[in-house]
């Protein structure tokens, strides 16, 4: 069952990834780099569970967590062109300069 599991989620992130291709717009792609970092999240729990290595579910929690830091980092360089903090002349002006 496990099996099936690990082959259907590669065949999802096979789609993602021309997702990501064909995306038009920036945001498109920018969930579709989410949802494959999702997607390789439960397959290193799958692995984990076929090959018996508990250790693996730190692994995948610990990817988990660097991709929703990474989506937001991406996301906020993209909206106000820094990394770092903001600003207090720009948040009234919407962010942009």
């Amino acid at each position: 069952m496990f099996v099936v599991a690990a082959i259907a989620l590669i065949v999802a992130m096979m789609l993602v990834l021309a997702r990501l291709y064909a995306g038009p717009t920036l945001y498109d792609r920018v969930i579709s780099v989410n949802v494959f970092g999702t997607h390789t999240v439960l397959l290193i729990g799958v692995v984990g569970f076929l090959s018996d290595r508990p250790d693996f579910l730190d692994i995948a929690l610990l990817y988990a967590l660097i991709n929703f830091v990474g989506t937001i980092a991406v996301l906020k360089f993209f909206r106000y062109r820094a990394i770092g903090d903001i600003p207090q002349s720009q948040i009234g002006k919407g962010g942009t300069k």
